[in-house]
């Protein structure tokens, strides 16, 4: 499962095994100042995300980088029945419009995140 460490650096994500070639990386660091926005959601988002570069189980779990036809890129790692942290980020920055994340501290990550923007 992907790990989320959140820090005064910025937010590290961690995709372990076989994640990794899901989502077309190791490792990445969003740095604080790439952030401009974080929010809880209560689960798998329906939206259209686009076209993907990753996994797609129907219903249960999506994994990859994600190109809506507007153009907005996201890396998502989402699986049902869990919270989504939704992280609006700098593109030039984070290399990504939008990063969503489920998992189970998503309120307390997200809550993290919003105090340390209002510094």
């Amino acid at each position: 499962m992907t790990q989320i460490d959140f820090g005064p650096a910025g937010l590290d994500i961690h995709f372990p095994g076989w994640e990794a070639s899901m989502a077309g990386r190791r490792t990445l660091h969003v740095p604080l100042h790439a952030i401009l926005s974080a929010r809880v959601e209560p689960g798998w988002t329906s939206e259209v995300l686009g076209m993907r570069s990753g996994l797609v189980v129907s219903g249960f779990r999506k994994l990859g980088t994600f190109t809506h036809p507007s153009g907005k890129r996201r890396l998502v790692a989402m699986k049902r029945g869990m919270p989504l942290l939704r992280l609006v980020t700098d593109r030039r920055e984070a290399g990504f419009d939008e990063i969503l994340l489920s998992m189970d501290d998503a309120a307390h990550v997200a809550q993290a995140i919003q105090g340390s923007l209002a510094r």
